[in-house]
């Protein structure tokens, strides 16, 4: 019995350790969190103006010639940027992402061949282990994302557009709602298209204000703002998912914390319970032993 309390003290031990490691990666994530959400949620209004100005140049530069705005037809080969983490220990954050892409993948009944544009460590392993055509690869992006970052992933996903190499391209990323959901998201982003409902305000829009003058001209300055258009909606959606990754990475910490409270306390419990026996036991060999002194010496 002496032995079994010796086990149970060397794994409480051994569990108030991982417990200190859990708390203060909860710690550290909180941190991160709110530097990342701040970041994130500044970004949206941004985003979404942006994709509203270029709706409205779609609509009135309707001779604007560009290789983003040229649709391939037909389409045979479909690119997935995957943004995921480059660490674990956040849940179920990074399997929700590739799970929601290879959802996308499998859902396309068209006889397209899918690509991926791996951001990421840990997409990159999942897919290029399981034999995925991997057409890029951005990885060790580290917590302070930085513009020129998504610029350069913007340029290498315009470029594959460009020269045939993906007919179409998808954003599949995490939604940052709260540190307790995150919504895997997919989003088309290239060739570029505008929501109907802004394309339709922006004709009207276009037909009752021909006193607004652009210069140079309404073309350019689509041409000039789609690059910049593409690198916006990345670098957004990499904020979304930094953010949703730290806010998954505190929560399941915290779980991994109060798991390891909880295994601690029925840890003790059952010490307890063994000591109890083992002292219970010597009781009654002394016992034994004293009545047999007793009946001998009679």
């Amino acid at each position: 019995m002496a032995k079994g309390v010796r086990d149970y003290k060397r794994r409480i031990r051994s569990v108030n350790n991982t417990m200190q490691i859990t708390k203060a990666m909860k710690m550290v994530a909180a941190a991160k969190l709110r530097r990342a959400q701040e970041r994130a949620e500044a970004s949206r209004p941004y985003t979404g103006k942006l994709q509203e100005v270029v709706a409205r140049l779609v609509a009135m530069a309707v001779q604007a010639k560009h290789p983003l705005l040229e649709r391939h037809d037909p389409i045979k080969k479909v690119t997935y940027v995957v943004i995921t983490a480059d660490r674990g220990l956040c849940g179920a954050f990074n399997a929700n992402i590739i799970r929601k892409a290879i959802e996308a993948i499998s859902q396309d009944e068209r006889p397209v061949e899918a690509g991926i544009v791996a951001v990421g460590r840990k997409g990159r392993d999942f897919f290029r282990k399981r034999g995925y055509n991997m057409q890029g690869d951005f990885i060790n992006l580290g917590d302070k994302l930085d513009y020129t970052q998504a610029r350069e992933i913007g340029q290498f996903i315009a470029q594959l557009y460009e020269e045939g190499a993906a007919d179409e391209v998808y954003l599949v990323y995490a939604h940052f709602v709260n540190a307790m959901r995150q919504v895997p998201t997919v989003q088309k982003v290239l060739p570029i298209e505008t929501p109907e409902e802004i394309t339709a305000e922006a004709e009207e829009f276009a037909k009752f204000a021909p006193d607004y003058i652009y210069e140079p001209n309404v073309e350019e300055i689509l041409i000039s703002v789609l690059p910049r258009y593409l690198m916006s909606l990345v670098y957004h959606a990499m904020l979304e998912s930094k953010a949703s990754e730290h806010g998954a990475r505190m929560t399941a910490m915290g779980n991994a914390t109060d798991n390891a409270s909880e295994l601690v306390q029925v840890l003790t419990l059952e010490m307890n319970k063994a000591r109890q026996a083992a002292i219970t036991a010597e009781i009654i060999e002394i016992s034994s032993g004293a009545e047999a002194l007793k009946k001998g010496g009679k």
